[in-house]
Parts: structure tokens; C-alpha cells; sequence
């Protein structure tokens, strides 16, 4: 049997932390963040879940958080909006804003 799958809405309340990155395959800084988000997951294990949604595939869940421009990220706290930001950033900066949320 299958498991039904979960709602964005699901997924980023049932997690203490989610990152969510907002991008597309054409964007060249999110490609540069790929590597970024790998480490950041990494070194953040349990505590981070990292979401990441295509704009192109995904429109309306880029309008309804007014997403402009890719990569944004936001962070998301047990479903509620605590950090954004857009644009390609080093992992410290990431790292820190983690902290600070977690």
C-alpha cells in the first residue's frame, strides 16, 4: 500500500526546522547553493530538514509566498515563517541563522 503523499503544509509543520529553497534548474547561484545545502545538511543532521521546490514546477506555492526572485530560502519553525532571504549566501551565514532558530 502506498503512503499518501504530504502537503508542503505537512511537511514543513511536523519538522522543528525546515529550510525551504525556492529554485529553478536555470538559475545559476541556486546551482551554486547545491553544494552549500549538501554541507549545511550535513553538518546540521537531525535537527534541519531541507526542502527544496522548483518555482517552474511549482508556481502557486511560489505566489503564495511571494516568492520574486530564486534562490529564496525560508525558514520555516514548527510551520510558521521565522527567516527569509533570497540570493546565494556561504554556509556560515546559513549556519548562523540555523542556530539562532534552532
Amino acid at each position: 500500500m502506498e503512503t499518501p503523499k504530504k502537503s508542503f503544509n505537512d511537511l514543513i509543520k511536523e519538522e522543528a526546522l525546515v529550510l525551504v529553497d525556492f529554485s529553478a534548474e536555470w538559475c545559476g547561484p541556486c546551482q551554486m547553493m547545491k553544494p552549500v545545502l549538501e554541507e549545511l545538511k550535513r553538518k546540521s543532521g537531525e535537527t534541519l530538514r531541507i526542502l527544496k521546490i522548483d518555482v517552474d514546477r511549482n508556481p502557486a506555492l511560489a505566489g503564495n509566498y511571494q516568492v520574486q526572485g530564486v534562490p529564496t530560502f525560508i525558514l520555516f519553525k514548527q510551520g510558521q515563517q521565522v527567516w527569509r532571504q533570497s540570493g546565494a549566501m556561504p554556509l556560515q551565514h546559513l549556519q548562523q541563522v540555523i542556530q539562532q532558530h534552532a
